[in-house]
């Protein structure tokens, strides 16, 4: 066998060993657990995948969904980005088709994991498009175990991002074949990813500015030319005719502001053009005279055009949510749902390196390494990472935007700097050889104290991976695991205990009132209909039920019988310390309650003590302790004894003794608690039969 077929060989070895590490690590929630469905989004998804397999497309294109945001309702087919959903169903049919039985929950659980093997396919033929196939390697093992990525493709986390990271590189992968031969195939190809990406994942967004951005730099850099010309006209063309055909996107791609980059960017290519071919056609003097005129003629046409449309409303402006990520505390200030997520929220520095561990340090090499080679793709990669960065430092959940590149950057780092001191040490055996003196006499042990240093970072490296992945990203938020004192597990099950309770235990018509994080998992498990979910789209439902929850008992009711309300499900921690319940999130309740008109009495101001605390002990606001959402988390919990040494009513969550113990409710009675009170279930009673 010939060097260049064992290198082959090598190269397909070490690649397949990638692929499957890539599937394999995300498999620790299946070892751990049961295969179940993660998080709230994924059951939402795994709900309608589940109707579209059932029922087929058209069906599922023109469902209307009776069971979330009573009394209205939603339109699933024009209101989601049906790729996820789609491409599921296909695999579940085709696997039928050749007679291998299997649920469409299994295809759900087991979809990220897939589709993180094609990612880390994808991240080296990227990565070897910009540098080599060393370089593409290391790319692609580093992207098989990055927690960055890991923690929104385990098994289970059933979300749009679990596709949209494969489309997403897929689409940057066409695009540099494109920037690089200039052919129309290439081109055509990027657009189908595209529309992939498109069908997948509202980030698809910062995909159509950042392709326009790196054409706009090869043109400011005098590095435009007729292969850039050929790609970006033909993948802007095809690519905004297709995203069109996504009902939920519509005709978002030429009248929204977030697209417009992308069509300016097309017109000046277009301009770019033609001004070439006048010059090319023009002798100089006349060339000169016509373009400042043709410039001055175009400015105008546009810049009146702009205007006009934008106070027509022909273009829609920036949304909040687009406006959240130039301005970190727009949310804060003017949307509260959004600032409210805690994906949302900006990521600390321990989170980089939590999330990306060596690639903090690797990702500037790379970056170096790029500009020292610097070419037309180099500077795609560039601007990516540079952009990258700078987002997923505002918004916590962009980290999985960052964690692609750092790979494809830390590789390439990686890969030049091990390549050039392997070099060394050959050159100095060669030297040894010849008996020829080294140009400097440390050559060698500097050559194996790097290359000793490299191999320490990626073996602390995958430890780090593996550490991260079994400990932070495997466990389902729908079952929780803890250690007890002694050092055995214990298994907190009431969260499908409570789902499993409302949907054998209530009415089939049932209106189930909760915060709006519930919401997916209530209709996709207990199958009951809800007033809000994870969707968000109605502001003022949302504040509806802020509202109830923050006010008394008496107000509450009134908006609950508004609402037809039957049940009422909270979330509460205080007796096993589980923080992430309705007492914490509390706030946002009120600030969201109080965002609207009808709820402008509700102030934050009036939930905090005279000193601006936060507190549900004695000393905190009557307020407070006297709302319904305070009462439904507390009620009977006085009665309660949670730690040794510790006075009934102890929350362990807050660390306080609660300061409203000896209540009755007056319009709730308990229906039912979890074994260990994560989930309280209240019912809504009736309007007293008075006669006449």
């Amino acid at each position: 066998m010939s060097f260049e077929k064992q290198e082959t060989l090598i190269k397909l070895v070490i690649l397949s060993i990638a692929v499957v590490l890539s599937f394999a690590t995300r498999l620790f929630s299946v070892l751990r657990f049961e295969s179940v469905i993660h998080e709230f989004d994924p059951y939402f998804n795994y709900r309608t995948t589940r109707f579209l397999a059932e029922e087929g497309f058209y069906s599922f294109h023109n469902w209307f969904d009776d069971r979330a945001w009573y009394p209205l309702g939603r339109i699933i087919g024009g209101t989601i980005y049906p790729g996820l959903m789609v491409t599921s169903a296909f695999i579940y049919h085709v696997l039928n088709w050749f007679h291998i039985t299997i649920e469409i929950r299994n295809v759900c659980v087991f979809f990220a994991p897939l589709f993180s093997s094609c990612t880390t396919l994808v991240t080296y033929g990227l990565t070897k498009e910009l540098k080599d196939s060393k370089a593409g390697l290391v790319a692609a093992a580093m992207i098989a175990i990055v927690p960055g990525y890991i923690s929104r493709s385990v098994a289970g986390s059933y979300d749009n991002e679990g596709i949209a990271i494969f489309c997403m590189l897929f689409t940057y992968y066409m695009w540099i074949k494109a920037v690089k031969t200039g052919s129309v195939y290439w081109a055509a190809m990027c657009s189908l990813g595209y529309f992939y990406m498109v069908s997948s994942w509202g980030g698809y967004v910062f995909l159509i500015n950042l392709i326009p951005i790196h054409v706009f730099v090869l043109m400011v850099t005098g590095r435009f030319s007729h292969r850039i010309y050929i790609a970006y006209s033909t993948m802007y063309c095809l690519g905004t005719i297709l995203s069109m055909q996504i009902s939920f996107v519509g005709f978002q791609p030429v009248q929204s502001s977030e697209h417009m980059a992308a069509f300016g960017v097309f017109g000046l290519c277009q301009i770019y053009a033609f001004v070439e071919y006048l010059r090319f056609r023009l002798s100089k003097d006349y060339f000169q005279i016509l373009f400042k005129n043709l410039a001055i003629l175009v400015l105008v046409i546009v810049g009146a055009v702009a205007i006009i449309l934008g106070i027509t409303g022909k273009i829609a402006p920036w949304t909040g949510r687009f406006y959240s990520l130039l301005d970190p505390s727009y949310a804060k200030n003017n949307i509260p749902i959004i600032a409210s997520v805690s994906e949302h929220q900006p990521t600390t520095w321990s989170s980089f390196y939590f999330d990306l561990q060596m690639h903090v340090f690797m990702f500037p090499a790379g970056l170096y390494f790029c500009f020292k080679h610097l070419t037309d793709a180099n500077i795609f990669i560039i601007i990516y990472g540079v952009t990258s960065i700078y987002f997923a430092g505002v918004m916590v959940r962009l980290m999985l935007v960052l964690a692609p590149v750092c790979c494809i950057l830390s590789g390439i780092g990686v890969s030049s700097i091990l390549s050039a001191f392997m070099k060394n040490l050959e050159t100095t055996r060669k030297d040894k050889r010849n008996k020829r003196q080294d140009t400097y006499p440390v050559k060698t042990e500097v050559a194996v104290s790097v290359i000793g240093m490299m191999t320490l970072f990626l073996i602390t490296y995958t430890f780090h991976c593996t550490w991260v992945t079994s400990e932070a990203y495997s466990s389902p938020s729908i079952v929780l695991a803890a250690k007890q004192y002694d050092g055995s597990k214990i298994i907190f099950d009431d969260f499908r205990e409570a789902y499993y309770w409302l949907r054998e235990n209530t009415p089939e018509d049932a209106k189930v009132m909760s915060w709006w994080d519930y919401g997916y998992q209530i209709t996709a498990m207990a199958n009951r209909t809800i007033l809000v979910d994870n969707n968000t789209w109605n502001n003022t439902h949302i504040s509806r039920v802020g509202q109830a929850m923050s006010s008394s008992e008496d107000k509450a009711y009134e908006i609950m019988r508004e609402l037809d309300v039957d049940y009422v499900l909270v979330w509460f921690g205080g007796l096993t310390g589980y923080a992430s319940d309705d007492i914490n999130k509390f706030l946002w309740m009120v600030r969201i309650g109080g965002s609207t008109e009808k709820g402008k009495h509700i102030k934050e101001e009036d939930y905090y003590t005279k000193t601006g605390e936060f507190r549900v002990d004695k000393e905190g606001s009557p307020i407070l302790l006297n709302c319904l959402m305070y009462k439904m988390c507390y009620y009977r919990f006085g009665e309660m004894y949670t730690e040794q040494g510790k006075p009934s009513g102890y929350d362990r969550v807050r660390n306080v003794e609660i300061g409203n113990k000896d209540f009755q409710l007056d319009v709730l009675e308990e229906a039912y608690t979890t074994e260990h009170w994560l989930v309280r279930i209240y019912k809504v009673k009736k309007l007293d039969n008075r006669g006449l």
